[in-house]
């Protein structure tokens, strides 16, 4: 049976994780050792950071809409608590997005409510 080096298949994973690798500081972008475990390691983070990502989205929006009614001399609770009563169904993006947009159309929004 013959023997079989491997040469380019090898060669071209490596390649394969130095371009990922690229940008990374030091040794990370150009040892294959190091850049392997760091592009792993980015992976994972980016990974975790994507399911993270939203939650800081929803974060953002609940603070929004708290500043908004706060102006109108309400709290977030009792605003969304207020827009279940009254059975509008709007989540906190577009509802914040609202505020953004145009505030007068938030206010005119909460001061018709129940």
């Amino acid at each position: 049976m013959t023997r079989v080096k491997r040469g380019f298949i090898a060669k071209k994973r490596r390649r394969k994780i130095l371009g990922f690798a690229k940008g990374f500081r030091g040794s990370h972008s150009k040892l294959f050792t190091a850049s392997n475990q760091q592009v792993m390691k980015a992976f994972k983070y980016s990974y975790f950071d994507r399911k993270k990502k939203k939650g800081e989205f929803r974060k953002l929006w609940i603070q929004r809409i708290n500043a908004g009614s706060r102006n109108m001399k309400m709290n977030y609770s009792l605003t969304m608590n207020k827009l279940k009563s009254s059975k509008i169904n709007i989540n906190r993006k577009i509802l914040a997005k609202i505020l953004v947009i145009d505030g007068k159309c938030f206010k005119d929004l909460l001061l018709n409510l129940n």
